[in-house]
This record gives structure tokens, sequence and C-alpha cells, in this order.
């Protein structure tokens, strides 16, 4: 454990051995982190929080802070962070309420740019991309994959659905299915995220189907309830259930 002699680690916290904490760092009580963590110069992580493997927080990132809700009394809420996530400057990590979930959580393999804020009770799956001061309001779940451009905010409560992208300067008041690409001010759709598909490898058999699938909800004119009984006559497939379970479990309407 590489810990300079300026930083603050109160004796209620639990680091991995060969954690490294950078100066002027602080680390509050009820928080755990990991093997192979870096934490740099400046930054901030309170508890209760849990902090897995391999994790890079960089300088003046705010990680595990109290939540910014006028309902919030001070309950033990928690935020738990996954395995090899990258945490840039100025980014803020809130922890969940006890009036939803009680945690905030992220999985693994996120790369989370400059001055993005996660608000509590937030879930973020695998392997997304957030550009600088990507905002997500409370409540928000995000998918696998998912890339949020620069400055898109997200409404309260929204679902974005996995391998989904939005745009630069998106507003984000709908959910947004799996796969499905948005823009705008209201954001609006704009085609798949085909690109996304090709580079993880989906065949050109798959992108047609999802193709076809888009135009069945969005070309023809259908309510979301004919579409989806129009989706179960196409071909079974992960991706084609990934996209219509995103639609059934939608609970503020779809981003049209």
């Amino acid at each position: 454990m590489a810990i300079h002699p300026t930083a603050i680690i109160d004796a209620k916290a639990e680091l991995a051995s060969d954690v490294d904490v950078g100066p002027y760092s602080i680390i509050g009580p009820d928080v755990s982190i990991d093997s192979g963590t870096r934490i740099d110069g400046h930054v901030v992580i309170r508890g209760p929080s849990e902090i897995g493997k391999n994790n890079q927080f960089y300088s003046f990132s705010s990680i595990g802070e109290a939540c910014q809700d006028k309902k919030y009394r001070g309950e033990p809420t928690k935020l738990i962070v996954g395995d090899h996530n990258v945490i840039r400057e100025y980014v803020t990590l809130h922890r969940g309420t006890a009036q939803d979930r009680g945690e905030t959580r992220m999985g693994h393999h996120n790369w989370i740019m400059a001055y993005v804020h996660i608000a509590h009770d937030c879930v973020v799956g695998n392997h997304t991309v957030f550009a600088n001061n990507a905002t997500l309001a409370g409540h928000v779940t995000v998918g696998d994959g998912v890339i949020l451009g620069g400055f898109t905010g997200v409404h309260q409560f929204c679902q974005i659905g996995a391998y989904s992208m939005a745009g630069m300067f998106s507003v984000i008041n709908m959910d947004v299915p799996a796969f499905v690409m948005v823009s705008g001010h209201p954001a609006a759709t704009h085609g798949l995220n085909v690109e996304g598909m090709r580079r993880r490898g989906d065949s050109p058999a798959l992108i047609r189907q999802l193709k076809d699938a888009y135009k069945i909800v969005y070309r023809q004119g259908l309510t979301l309830k004919e579409a989806l009984l129009q989706l179960q006559k196409l071909p079974a497939s992960e991706q084609l259930k990934l996209f219509m379970t995103s639609l059934e479990h939608s609970k503020r309407g779809i981003v049209r």
C-alpha cells in the first residue's frame, strides 16, 4: 500500500494492502476498497461505500457523498462500485436514498469522463462510456454498453436500454430502448446504433433483424402494444429479446 503522508484515512475504512492513495485525499469511515485500486490526489470517498478491484479515481472526484435529495435525512444508504472502472476528474457519485433501493450501483469496466454526475439510486451496468458533463438524475437505470455524449442530461426514473447511444447535448426525458440512437432537445430517435453492433461482433443478419424490429416500432404507426405483438413474430435472438424487454419494461414511455 502506498499512502501519501498528507492523505487522511479513517480508522474504520478498510483498504486492501495494495491500494494507492494520493496526496490530500480523504477516505471516510465505512468505506471498503479492494485490491489494485488507485486513488489520485484530492479525491474524497465517503461511506458507506464499497469499491471493487482495479479502479482508478482521478483528482477532485467526489465519491459516495450524501445525495442531493431534500427527503434525505441521513439514513445509512450506500454506494457500490464494481471493478476496472475509470472515474475522471470532478466526477460525483452519490449514495442512494431510503425512499428507493437505498444504494447507487455501478458495474464493471465503465469509462466515466470529467464532470459526470451520477445521482442517488442510479444503476449503471458494464462497459458504458459517459462523456464529459453527462448527468443522470436520481433513480435512472443504464444498461450495458451505453454511450452518453457530452452534456447529455437524463431525467429521473428514465431507463436507458443496453447498447443505446445518445448524441452530445441530448435531453432525455423518456425511456430509450436497447440499441437505439437518440439526440436532440428533447431527444428523438435516429435509428439503430449499427456501428456499435458491428463493434460487438453482431452479424449482418442480426443487424438486419434489429432494423426490421426498429421499423415495426417506429415506422408503421403502431401502438407499443401492437408493435410488441408484431415483434413476437420475428425469429428469436438474444438481441431481439433485449430490445423487446426494454420496450416491455418502459414505465415513462419510449423516446419517439
